[in-house]
C-alpha cells in the first residue's frame, strides 16, 4: 500500500508481458480537501486465498495528472470523458 508522490520514468527495458492476470477495481474520496484516487490489485486465481486484496496505490490530482499524461502520449488515447 502506498500513495504515489510522483510518476517518473526507468530507464531500463521492460521484458515480457506478466503471465499472471488480476482484477484492479478504483476508489475515489475526498480527505482532508485533497481528491484522491486508490487503485485496487487483487489476488490470481492461483493464489492461496484467490481475490484477496494484494496491492493498493494512491494517486493525488498531481501525480493522476502526471499518470494521465503519460498514458495519453504512450498510448495516443484521444481523451474524452467517459463513464461507465
Amino acid at each position: 500500500m502506498a500513495f504515489v508522490k510522483k510518476v517518473i520514468r526507468d530507464e531500463r527495458e521492460l521484458k515480457s508481458l506478466h503471465p499472471t492476470q488480476v482484477e484492479c477495481s478504483y476508489m475515489f474520496k475526498e480527505v482532508d480537501g485533497r481528491r484522491l484516487i486508490q487503485l485496487n490489485s487483487y489476488g490470481s486465481d492461483q493464489r492461496d486465498i484467490p481475490g484477496k486484496l494484494s496491492q493498493t496505490l494512491q494517486f493525488d490530482e498531481n501525480s493522476a495528472r502526471e499518470l494521465w499524461e503519460i498514458l495519453g502520449h504512450k498510448f495516443r488515447f484521444e481523451f474524452r470523458m467517459r463513464m461507465s
